[in-house]
Order: C-alpha cells, then sequence, then structure tokens
C-alpha cells in the first residue's frame, strides 16, 4: 500500500509542476519556494498543539487547492502560484513519508510514525 501512494502523490507532485508549467514565472521561482512550507515547523518553538497547527496549515492540500483556485477565480498568477507551492510541497513531503502531524508530537503523523523508534 505504501508503493501506492507513493505514486499517487509522485503523480499530484507532477500535477503541481505541470500546473506550474502554465504560469509564466521562470522556474527558479519554483525551486526557490518549493521549501518555504516547511516555515509551518517554527510553531513547534512555542509548543506541539501551535506547531501541529501551523505545520499542518502549511501542508494541508485542501487548502492549497483552496487558494489556487481563488486565484484562477481573482486571475491573480501569484495566488495561484502559491496554491500550487504548497500542494506541490505537500506532495513530496507525502513521497518521503511525511504526513500531516498529530498533537502527541513531531513524529506522530496521519501517516503513521516517522523517525527512529526508541
Amino acid at each position: 500500500m505504501k508503493t501506492t501512494l507513493r505514486i499517487e502523490e509522485i503523480a499530484m507532485l507532477g500535477l503541481g509542476v505541470y500546473l506550474f508549467s502554465l504560469l509564466s514565472f521562470s522556474w527558479w521561482v519554483f525551486l526557490v519556494l518549493f521549501l518555504v512550507p516547511d516555515i509551518g515547523i517554527l510553531g513547534y518553538i512555542a509548543n506541539h498543539k501551535i506547531g501541529t497547527f501551523t505545520y499542518n496549515i502549511f501542508h494541508h492540500k485542501g487548502i492549497a487547492i483552496f487558494i489556487y483556485l481563488i486565484g484562477i477565480y481573482v486571475s491573480n498568477e501569484s495566488v495561484q502560484l502559491c496554491g500550487i507551492i504548497l500542494f506541490s510541497h505537500a506532495a513530496f513531503d507525502r513521497i518521503l513519508g511525511y504526513g500531516l502531524k498529530l498533537e502527541k508530537g513531531f513524529n506522530f503523523t496521519h501517516l503513521g510514525e516517522i523517525g527512529k523508534k526508541n
């Protein structure tokens, strides 16, 4: 099943790359912005609850799609770009096995536990 999920996420990352190619931005913009959603991890400085919330906001594909659709609706490529970056980054993270975080700790995700197990 993990292989099937990874293939699905690879397809979603491919979709994000394709949607980016429809915009007028240079490819370096995609590469520079690709890791920006990881800024959500900074919430863990405060505590697990805030960290979980901020991380999940920046890695939720539903939110990414909503932002992208708003960008289409208002004909704003920058807003579309934000949605595409969030969507593509979330797909990439899931390819690597990182899912949305659970409040009990950073290593606990909706895809299962990640990292070293003691």
